[in-house]
């Protein structure tokens, strides 16, 4: 008998450290899961309930190639702010094939509000500042500026050196301690310098509205009085009703995280105004990032009035806010009219907050509406009754296998089990951490693609020791036999394992939708199979490979050299001649 080549020894000779790396890799994932309070995993819509909504965009008259990926991943960003602040927190927004946006809300949510929200074109909006101050803070505060930015010489060639050049400090709030969201538009538009907290510094009657005893004037002031934007709920609310035409109060984040309130007056340009805009990197002035915009040639006669007027007035009235669905995202201030058609934001800009300002700003102009083409709701009690039948039927699966195991392979079949818990709770818990991470949902699909994997898992048990089996019946120990037969099982069980999550990859790919949740189960269960099989099962069968029970050939180890049909070997024989009588001559 051929002894095991020396190279192999040393697999056999330390798996007890293989086993110990799973096990801390198991402990480790397992605290991350608790530490992250997300113990379970996250349900998708048709487990948890909810509502569905399948829209679909199309083109405007005289836009024929405005479906595009650009604009509909643009339309879920806007479709998932609207969604978040109705307060969902764990809404999905998502893209289905060219022109199809699926929106999956879970119970809890006002599903008619939903469904307003997320139909509708986004509304954007240029409004004058009449006054702002950061939510909570005190107005009357005289706020020490705490950050600065210089004005972009933009398009504007015939702006003063000095002037272009010239810093002015800035602060989005009279907070002592906040600075301003607003940035430079060309060459005009600066941050803004320090603001009177009650705006009552403009010449314009209408900068004070405490000033008006109009009972209209009156009610926005009490409503910009109570409003708070650090409440989600009441963000959401802010301005709802108002027309473009009438004045409102709205919320925005300055540059610093902070929530700030506004009143603003009637809108002067539309978002439908705007032409293009575009996130671009200032390499020749050095101001880092800074959005563009074009306008139409009706936009840019109202731009260029607007910032006319406001540059005649003292801060906040010189500032006008960009307002996208009710929320201010920027909200720059004008020393002067702008009258080329064009204009830059820039200033401290991070690349997302560039591109995410520019996509805010292409989305109004955007040629696209959507309609409803399916609304599914789904109760909590339907939810929860797939959900059992799911693991109902995920658990007598698993019974089956366990029962053919026993039955089959009798001692090796503990070994099979064990693998068979590590490599659920290893599912369970990725799932778990999926959750928050990256928004995975548990659906049904999923479901079914977590109970074939369990015959997926299996199955890779069963070569292996079939394997070992074989080489037992060679004639050799079983010692040899593992190491011998391992070899000959890992390619077999990674050549199914590939195929399987080639499959599930393709699948992933090229559907959408809840099977996209069967194939991402599938292909994440196949990689834990690879995983489980290499780092315990075959590092546990060569530890209980040297206890005398398996070793020996029990009965009930499953290795029982009768059982497995193996013959004893001949043992060869000198044959003894007869005696040979000699003959007399």
């Amino acid at each position: 008998m051929a002894a095991p080549k020396k190279g192999r020894q040393g697999t056999q000779g330390r798996p007890g450290r293989t086993l110990a790396l799973i096990l801390i890799a198991i402990v480790a994932l397992t605290g991350g899961m608790f530490a992250s309070g997300h113990s379970t995993p996250r349900l998708g819509i048709d487990l948890a309930g909810g509502t569905s909504i399948t829209l679909q965009a199309k083109n405007e008259p005289g836009q024929k190639n405005a479906i595009n990926p650009t604009n509909m991943n643009t339309a879920v960003d806007i479709m998932n702010r609207r969604v978040n602040g109705l307060g969902v927190t764990e809404a999905e927004v998502q893209t289905q094939g060219d022109s199809n946006i699926i929106v999956n809300i879970p119970k809890g949510t006002n599903s008619e509000q939903a469904r307003e929200q997320v139909g509708t074109t986004a509304k954007l909006y240029f409004r004058p500042v009449l006054t702002t101050e950061v939510s909570g803070g005190d107005p009357a505060a005289s706020p020490s500026p705490s950050a600065s930015s210089s004005a972009s010489t933009g398009s504007d060639k015939d702006t003063d050196k000095d002037k272009a050049t010239d810093k002015a400090t800035s602060s989005a709030s009279p907070s002592a301690t906040s600075s301003t969201q607003g940035r430079a538009v060309t060459d005009a538009l600066k941050a803004d310098p320090t603001p009177s907290g009650s705006g009552s510094a403009s010449s314009s009657p209408s900068a004070s509205p405490s000033a008006s005893t109009d009972p209209a004037t009156a009610k926005l002031q009490a409503e910009y009085t109570a409003l708070d934007c650090t409440k989600k709920t009441v963000r959401a609310k802010a301005g709802d009703g108002a027309k473009a035409s009438d004045p409102t109060v709205a919320c925005g984040q300055n540059s610093q995280g902070q929530w700030q309130k506004y009143i603003l007056g009637p809108a002067e340009v539309e978002g439908t105004d705007v032409d293009k805009a575009s996130a671009l990197f200032d390499t020749q002035g050095a101001a880092g990032w800074k959005v563009t915009m074009d306008f139409t040639s009706k936009g840019a006669k109202k731009f260029a009035s607007i910032t006319g007027k406001l540059a005649q007035n003292q801060s906040p009235q010189n500032q006008f806010a960009i307002v996208l669905d009710g929320e201010v995202v920027s909200d720059p201030y004008v020393s002067q009219a702008l009258t080329g058609g064009s204009a830059e934001i820039s200033g401290s800009f991070k690349q997302q907050e560039a591109e995410d300002l520019a996509n805010m700003l292409s989305y109004g102009a955007l040629p696209l509406t959507f309609t409803e083409a399916s609304v599914d709701t789904v109760t909590a009690a339907l939810g929860g009754e797939q959900l059992e039948a799911g693991l109902i039927a995920g658990a007598i699966g698993l019974a089956l296998v366990i029962i053919y195991l026993v039955a089959y392979y009798r001692g090796l079949s503990l070994i099979a089990i064990a693998s068979l818990l590590v490599s659920a709770v290893m599912t369970y818990v990725i799932m778990s951490l999926l959750g928050p991470a990256i928004g995975f949902a548990l659906n049904l699909p999923a479901v079914c693609g977590a109970i074939v994997a369990i015959g997926i898992t299996a199955d890779s048990f069963i070569v292996f020791f079939e394997r070992i089996r074989d080489e037992i019946r060679e004639g050799r120990t079983l010692r040899p036999a593992v190491e011998r037969g391992w070899p000959r099982a890992r390619r077999t069980i990674l050549v199914s394992d590939f195929v399987s999550f080639l499959a599930a990859a393709v699948l992933f790919v090229v559907t959408v939708g809840k099977v996209q949740g069967f194939a991402f189960t599938l292909g994440l269960t196949t990689l834990l199979d690879v995983v489980v099989v290499f780092f315990f099962t075959k590092p546990l069968m060569t530890i209980v490979a040297r206890k005398k029970f398996f070793a020996e050939g029990h009965s009930w180890s499953g290795l029982d050299p009768k059982r497995l049909g193996v013959q004893p070997p001949l043992r060869r024989t000198r044959r003894v001649s007869a005696p040979v009588d000699t003959k007399e001559a």
